[in-house]
């Protein structure tokens, strides 16, 4: 089997206090910082108040990592519950895609107390998103949580585990949400899709990390993989989702189709 191109690696830790610092760590909370950054020069461009997004940060962050916990917990390693403290410690162990089903939770809850509309801050949301995804999941590949089947993909990292390179999904997760975030942006400077990026991020990823997940090493192959339930990871099943609700935006938010010279006579007419 080729050697991959990527050597394996491993980034220093600290302590601080009872908290192990870790770059996955760090890397996710600038991933945090852009992304809300990022959203809410989106809705500054887009007239509308940066605020909102600033101020929805705080409860979309806290819910998400809550969430992104539980799911870790409940579908992806419940041995973990073993030890009923864990549950305690959010800090280890997150899932993203929990994650985000807390953001997802904690937008429907605040936007509609707030009574503002949610759709106004839409495309500032996904033009933040994707790229901060994207730093987060560098982080990912620092420490190479994510490891995937024995490849001899260029891209592949030497594993240290002595059986050869493998597929890193942190590392390609990272590659498509920037390539993402970079096509999002492109559409939002020339005024395509708009008030429908959300809904375009939403499709793109949910197919993007449903085919990714099957590169992913399973139960047995390598410590701590990732559960499975009926064959598939939690993220592929929540894909699913986010497909059909990419779908449904970018049809539902469609502009009207302009009408025919003809239609457009025979409207006149008939007024």
């Amino acid at each position: 089997m080729p050697l991959a191109v990527i050597p394996w690696f491993e980034l220093p830790s600290f302590s601080l206090g009872p908290f192990t610092v870790q770059s996955f760590g760090i890397l996710s909370a600038i991933g945090i910082l852009v992304a809300v950054q990022l959203a809410a020069k989106g809705a500054r461009e887009l007239g509308k108040d940066p605020q909102v997004i600033l101020d929805f940060s705080v409860a979309g962050v806290l819910t998400g990592v809550l969430f992104g916990h539980l799911v870790h917990l409940l579908f992806y390693h419940r041995e973990e519950l073993q030890e009923p403290l864990r549950i305690l410690k959010f800090w280890e162990g997150l899932s993203s895609m929990g994650g985000l089903l807390g953001g997802i939770l904690a937008a429907v809850v605040w936007f509609t107390r707030k009574k503002v509309r949610f759709a106004d801050y839409s495309d500032a949301f996904a033009l933040g998103i994707a790229p901060g995804w994207g730093i987060a999941r560098v982080g990912c590949f620092t420490v190479h949580d994510h490891p995937g089947i024995h490849s001899s993909f260029f891209l592949a990292v030497n594993w240290n585990d002595g059986g050869g390179p493998r597929h890193d999904l942190g590392f390609y997760e990272a590659i498509f949400l920037f390539a993402m975030g970079a096509l999002l942006w492109t559409l939002h400077r020339r005024g395509v899709l708009r008030g429908r990026l959300l809904a375009l991020l939403a499709l793109l990823y949910g197919v993007t990390r449903f085919l990714l997940d099957f590169l992913r090493a399973r139960p047995g192959e390598v410590p701590y993989a990732d559960g499975r339930q009926w064959g598939l990871t939690f993220a592929q099943w929540f894909c699913f989702l986010l497909v059909a609700g990419g779908v449904r935006g970018l049809l539902r938010n469609r502009p009207p189709a302009a009408a025919s010279p003809g239609r457009r006579s025979a409207a006149s007419a008939a007024g």
